[in-house]
C-alpha cells in the first residue's frame, strides 16, 4: 500500500489531476479502516491492509462528527499522520480558539500594510456601510501572492491545513483576521487547481515547526470545575483534600469555573476536575492554557483521545491491545444494515463516539433493534461502533497518573442493569464499588490497564477493563477519572491527593528550569 493517502469526498474530485493511486474516496478509506474490525459472524474475516503512513484529507463535512472529521480521527487512530490533525479541525471550528492561536497575527498584519505587501484598507472599494475586505486561499499555506508568503506560513504553522480561506476586513486603517476556515477539494475553482497541484508536490519536501510555548513561574494551580454538576469527577471533599494536599506542598490551589477563563494566564497549572468533551468549555480551557504555558490535566490531546470511543477502538486495535471484538458503521452503511444484520450474533454493544456514565450506549437484541437504533443514533454522529457483548459482574477501574497506578477499584452493575450506571428511570441509579490495594489486582490487568494509557499520554486516566476467565479486555480509557473522597480513595487515603499535588509541582518546577543555550 502507497505511503501517501489522498483521501476525497468522491473519487470523481480527483478528475482535474493527473490519476493516483493515491487518491480514496471517504467512503472507501473509512470502509477500509474498520475492515479488520468486524462484529463476529458466520463469516471469515479479513487481513487488514496496511495502513498508510501520510492522510491529506481534502474532504468537506470537517465540522465535529462529520465524515471528513472521522478521516482524520481515525487515520490518527492508526497511527497515520492526518493533515489536517483533528487537533486543527477542533481550532478551526470555534472562533475563540482561532482567535487564541493567531493572536500575534495582528502584528504581522500591520507590518504587511506598511511595506505594501498588502493594500491600505481605505483604498480598497466596498458597498457603503460594509466594511472592505480581502479574501486568500491558501494551498498548503501558499498564497498565489508571493509578498503575502509570510502570512500564509504563519496561519500555516498554527493552523496546518491543506486548504484554507482567509478573509481580512478592514477596521479603520488595520487589517483584522475576519474568518479562517478549511476548504474541501470539491469546492477549488478552477484557475486555483494547478497552484494546488504544485502545492502539494512541494508539500512533502517542507516542515515547518510550530512555535514553542510561553513559559511562567508561580506555582498557583487552578482546578477547574461546575458546582452544578450532577456527577463531577471529584465530590466537595476530595476537592478539599486537594486543596489542602496542595498548600502542603507550596502550591497554591483556587477553584475557577469557566467564568475565570480570562484568568488562566495568572496560573502555573490547570487541574481539570469536571467533566470533559470535546465540543465543550473544557477542552478550549486545556488548549488555552496549554497555549500559556501551563501545567495541563487533563491536556488537551488526552481530552481527544479518550472522549470519543471510535478513536479508542482503532487505537488499542491498531497496537494489539485485547479490546471487544467489533466494528464500525458509517450512515452510507444504514441501507445494507438489515441484510448484514441478519449474519450477525446477538446481543451487541451499540456506542456513539462521545457518550459518558453509561450514556449513548444500547443494547442490541437482533437485526430490528440494530436497524431502529442506528437510524436513531446516525442523526447526532457520521459513525458508530459496534461491539460484542461482554456480560461481567464488574468492571476494573485502574487509576493511572503519570505512567504509575493510582488506585484500582471494582465497579459494579447497577442492580437489575447491564451497566454501571442506569438512566432509564427518573434518577441515575449505579452499582457499588470496591477499591482494592493494587497488589491484590490479577497482574494481566495492571498489565493491560498501564500498556493502554502509554498510548494515550502522560496524564491522569481511568481505564475500565473487564476479566473473563484468562482474557483481559480493555473497555476504554477515560481522561478526568472519578477521585472522589470516601471511594477510590479507601486504600491511600490522603496520600491519593498528596501524589497528584506531587506530579504538578515536579512538572512545575520543570518549567522553572532555565533554558540553556
Amino acid at each position: 500500500m502507497s505511503r501517501l493517502r489522498i483521501v476525497v469526498d468522491r473519487v470523481s474530485d480527483w478528475r482535474a489531476f493527473y490519476p493516483s493511486d493515491d487518491v480514496i474516496s471517504a467512503h472507501d478509506f473509512l470502509s477500509e479502516l474498520s475492515h479488520d474490525s468486524s462484529v463476529p459472524t458466520d463469516r471469515a474475516d479479513q487481513d487488514a491492509p496496511q495502513p498508510a503512513t501520510h492522510v491529506i484529507n481534502l474532504c468537506g463535512g470537517l465540522d465535529y462528527l462529520g465524515i471528513g472529521y472521522y478521516v482524520s480521527l481515525l487515520a490518527q487512530a492508526r497511527g497515520q499522520k492526518a493533515l489536517p490533525s483533528v487537533e486543527t479541525l477542533n481550532q478551526l471550528s470555534r472562533k475563540s480558539l482561532i482567535d487564541m492561536e493567531l493572536g500575534s497575527i495582528r502584528v504581522l498584519l500591520e507590518e504587511l500594510t506598511r511595506k505594501s505587501a498588502l493594500p491600505a484598507p481605505q483604498t480598497v472599494p466596498h458597498e457603503s456601510g460594509k466594511h472592505a475586505h480581502l479574501d486568500l486561499l491558501l494551498t498548503f499555506g501558499e498564497s498565489d501572492d508571493p509578498a503575502l508568503a509570510r502570512l500564509g506560513r504563519k496561519l500555516f504553522e498554527r493552523l496546518p491545513c491543506p486548504l484554507l480561506e482567509v478573509r481580512l476586513e478592514a477596521r479603520g486603517e488595520r487589517w483584522t483576521l475576519k474568518r479562517v476556515r478549511p476548504q474541501s477539494l470539491s469546492h477549488l475553482a478552477e484557475t486555483d487547481e494547478d497552484r494546488f497541484a504544485q502545492a502539494l508536490n512541494r508539500h512533502s519536501r517542507k516542515v515547518w515547526r510550530t512555535p514553542k510555548a510561553r513559559r511562567h513561574y508561580r506555582f498557583d494551580l487552578a482546578m477547574l470545575v461546575d458546582p452544578n454538576e450532577a456527577l463531577p469527577p471529584s465530590n466537595r471533599t476530595a476537592l478539599k483534600h486537594f486543596i489542602r494536599e496542595g498548600r502542603r506542598l507550596g502550591i497554591d490551589v483556587s477553584l475557577i469555573t469557566k467564568r475565570d477563563e480570562g484568568r488562566l494566564a495568572e496560573f502555573d497549572g490547570l487541574f481539570i476536575r469536571e467533566t470533559t468533551s470535546l465540543d465543550h468549555h473544557t477542552y478550549r480551557m486545556a488548549k488555552r492554557a496549554e497555549h500559556e504555558g501551563l501545567v495541563v490535566i487533563d491536556d488537551s490531546q488526552s481530552i481527544l483521545r479518550c472522549t470519543n470511543k471510535v478513536f479508542l477502538h482503532e487505537l488499542l486495535k491498531a497496537r494489539g491491545l485485547s479490546a471487544p471484538q467489533g466494528r464500525l458503521i458509517h450512515r452510507g452503511e444504514l441501507r445494507q444494515l438489515a441484510e448484514r444484520g441478519q449474519h450477525m450474533r446477538y446481543p451487541l454493544v451499540m456506542k456513539v463516539p462521545d457518550g459518558a456514565f453509561s450514556r449513548g450506549i444500547v443494547k442490541i437484541d437482533g437485526p430490528e433493534t440494530l436497524v431502529r437504533e442506528a437510524e436513531r443514533l446516525f442523526h447526532d454522529s457520521a459513525l458508530l461502533l459496534l461491539q460484542e457483548w461482554l456480560p461481567t459482574e464488574f468492571d476494573w477501574r485502574i487509576g493511572v497518573l503519570d505512567g504509575k497506578v493510582l488506585f484500582a477499584s471494582r465497579y459494579y452493575m447497577a442492580r437489575g442493569h447491564w451497566q454501571i450506571y442506569d438512566h432509564s428511570g427518573a434518577r441515575t441509579r449505579s452499582g457499588g464499588f470496591a477499591t482494592v490495594d493494587p497488589s491484590d489486582v490479577p497482574p494481566a490487568v495492571i498489565k493491560a490497564a498501564l500498556k493502554a494509557t502509554r498510548l494515550i499520554g502522560d496524564g491522569l486516566y481511568g481505564v475500565d477493563l473487564k476479566q473473563l476467565e484468562d482474557r483481559v479486555v480493555v473497555i476504554e480509557v477515560n481522561d478526568n477519572p472519578n477521585l472522589d473522597a470516601g471511594v477510590e480513595d479507601v486504600v491511600l487515603g490522603r496520600e491519593l491527593y498528596h501524589r497528584v499535588m506531587q506530579v504538578f509541582l515536579e512538572r512545575m518546577q520543570a518549567r522553572r528550569q532555565p533554558v540553556l543555550g
